[in-house]
């Protein structure tokens, strides 16, 4: 492994085929819902980084993501589906009570632009209603106590009871639902305008070549394009609205681009994703960079998820960007390499995003035969045949190579007992044993080609496709499903992250290798690196991000507060003061994050704050202490503590 990945370790389709509505006018009785969030994990501590091919939080704990997908967000409801069916409070709960400790959110920058622009559309499919919305003195002097008769969704009603809050308040609304139950999000930008069918579109912004650009790349409302500008600002305001709550850990920068070659022409054209060095707008890996950075200059903690593209040249056979495809080309003969839309990641090996961001992490898509019949299905196809033929040089290298993180965004299909269900249990199989962390296609019943874990009602899960989905979770020897919060617990009988190390038990991290010694890790200090290998001598669990979980004799006499105490040093040098204000906060990690990255030289002055540990260079580890600093993993900062 290189230097620069040790010392990063101390750094903190098939989409809707068309949306079907069924009837359903059951009044639904949720649980209260009326109690404040406070209970909720506040502590915006669930932050996570890379390491190699693995995820840490912020105490250096290995974590998993395991998840699933729950689209509407990207639609024209403006709404997750299902929502008209069901309270929001139930079914968050039953998520979580079923596992998935992330849900990837698709949504569309249609409507991210109308939240950033102040106008937030409205949503439609929901039902919502408390009635009477307060409680109502009968004539003869009795009580009719408010939500007696309706009393679904209540709080994506005003203060009337009937008046539907709009897109963005009913977002926010969701997501304390997760915190409220343990859940993280990731919001996935699977389209430019709100359209059931979106994800066809190839590119992330309005492209006048393109066919389908008027009715895929415009407002559907105004018929204003919607620009590269407009999907990097949109995404980085909900980034940087979403800075201080750990809820959403992770941005999906595009689902699906996509785009083929075609057989005509001397140029690549203009509609078609690609991934070279070039500053193109359709150049996939360019602009995922120019975004990446935008949304880690508001946010460094956020993990940033590229997916990849579908068609790059045969560089080995003379092809290049501009060379045409041949049609039906003899065994031997083929200048393209092919995939599914999103999942070809061949570009990292020679240009990867970021490479010494901490929070990278390369997400592609992968389906079976029930999607489309792809030519490596074309056998009695195995692990080591998928791996041969498709797997591993699109994009498992990844993992493999210890180059980054994976989560593959999209997988599932229908229950068939033939080759479909045999790939997803492959599949399955393969992530689990190599720890790739993932979100499942889909929760909702109604994408064509794949089906869901619900039913046709939203109302009852498939049980069968459950458990096949079930065994790729992260759960504990005993069984119980683990989250990704600190504190809060994921579900009725699942653990928070803390509650898990401090157990001692093992969990399926790795394929089930590994124990408490294994598992866990002290917390992340600039000399010591996380890891997941076994200790002849055990390691105590580590204990969760609160420091008053320490013991006693630990304890600062008080705890610091983010930049309220100043780390001074001689001089009056205010050690971690990046940004030359006086205190120490999240704005000094993301300016030295950005200066990082972009290899900028720090001035005589700045770069005295910034060398917190007094080796005369400000680099990695001195924004790891900073990190730890700001989160109150460490208290105190500068060459001689």
């Amino acid at each position: 492994m290189s230097f620069l990945k040790k010392a990063t370790a101390l750094l903190c389709l098939a989409a809707v085929a068309g949306t079907c509505m069924f009837s359903y006018s059951s009044v639904l009785m949720p649980s209260d819902t009326s109690e404040v969030y406070a209970a909720s994990d506040d502590g915006n501590d669930d932050w996570l980084h890379a390491e190699g091919s693995k995820l840490y939080d912020m105490n250096g704990n290995q974590v998993w993501l395991t998840g699933a997908n729950w689209f509407g967000l990207n639609c024209t409801e403006n709404v997750p589906h299902g929502l008209y069916a069901r309270d929001v409070d139930d079914m968050v709960s039953e998520i979580a009570d079923h596992g998935i400790n992330i849900i990837r959110f698709p949504i569309s920058t249609e409507l991210l632009m109308s939240w950033m622009e102040g106008k937030p559309q409205p949503v439609s499919s929901v039902q919502a209603s408390y009635s009477p919305p307060k409680d109502e003195v009968n004539e003869d002097g009795s009580i009719t106590p408010a939500g007696k008769y309706g009393n679904i969704n209540r709080e994506f009603v005003l203060e009337d009871g009937k008046t539907l809050k709009n897109s963005m308040e009913i977002f926010d609304v969701i997501m304390q639902k997760c915190k409220k139950y343990g859940v993280k999000a990731l919001v996935d930008v699977h389209s430019p305008a709100s359209h059931n069918s979106g994800h066809n579109y190839n590119l992330w912004y309005y492209e006048p070549t393109a066919d389908d650009c008027d009715g895929m790349a415009t407002n559907h409302l105004t018929g204003d394009p919607i620009t590269w500008d407009d999907w990097k600002d949109s995404i980085t305001w909900l980034a940087e609205k979403y800075a201080n709550d750990d809820t959403i850990l992770a941005y999906d920068l595009k689902n699906e681009p996509h785009g083929k070659r075609m057989y005509a022409g001397s140029e690549c054209p203009a509609n078609m994703a690609k991934w070279d060095d070039s500053t193109d707008k359709n150049n996939w890996k360019y602009s995922a960079e120019e975004c990446a950075k935008s949304i880690l200059k508001v946010n460094p903690n956020a993990l940033i998820l590229i997916e990849g593209i579908e068609q790059s040249p045969r560089f080995d056979r003379g092809a290049d960007w501009n060379t045409p495809d041949v049609f039906q080309p003899a065994a031997g003969q083929e200048k393209w390499y092919g995939a599914w839309w999103g999942g070809n990641l061949r570009g990292v090996k020679t240009l990867p995003v970021l490479p010494e961001s901490t929070q990278i992490m390369y997400s592609p898509h992968d389906y079976g035969k029930s999607v489309y019949a792809q030519s490596w299905f074309e056998k009695d196809f195995t692990e080591q045949t998928l791996l041969d033929d498709y797997w591993y040089d699109t994009w498992a290298y990844i993992n493999e190579e210890d180059i980054a993180p994976l989560l593959i965004g999209e997988w599932g299909g229908h229950m068939d007992a033939g080759d479909n269900q045999k790939w997803m249990e492959l599949l399955r199989d393969y992530m689990v044993k190599k720890h790739i962390n993932h979100t499942f296609w889909c929760i909702n019943p109604n994408s064509g080609d794949t089906g869901g874990l619900m039913d046709s009602s939203f109302q009852k899960w498939d049980e069968e496709k459950y458990a096949l989905f079930e065994k790729s979770l992260w759960k504990s020897a005993s069984g119980k499903f683990i989250g990704l919060d600190h504190k809060t617990a994921l579900g009725e009988n699942g653990l928070s992250t803390a509650d898990f190390y401090k157990s001692g038990e093992g969990s399926n991290i790795n394929g089930g290798k590994g124990s408490s010694s294994s598992n866990a890790v002290t917390p992340v200090i600039p000399s010591a690196k996380p890891t997941d290998k076994p200790s002849a001598t055990p390691v105590p669990p580590t204990p969760g991000f609160d420091p008053t979980d320490k013991p006693d004799s630990q304890l600062p006499s008080s705890n610091p507060t983010s930049g309220a105490d100043k780390p001074s040093g001689p001089s009056g040098i205010v050690y971690g003061d990046v940004n030359g204000d006086g205190k120490v906060d999240i704005t000094d990690i993301s300016v030295m994050s950005l200066a990082l990255v972009d290899k900028k030289e720090f001035e005589s002055d700045q770069k005295k704050r910034c060398d917190v540990d007094g080796d005369g260079e400000a680099g990695l580890t001195d924004l790891a202490s900073i990190k730890q600093f700001v989160s109150k993993v460490i208290l105190s900062l500068g060459p001689n503590i």
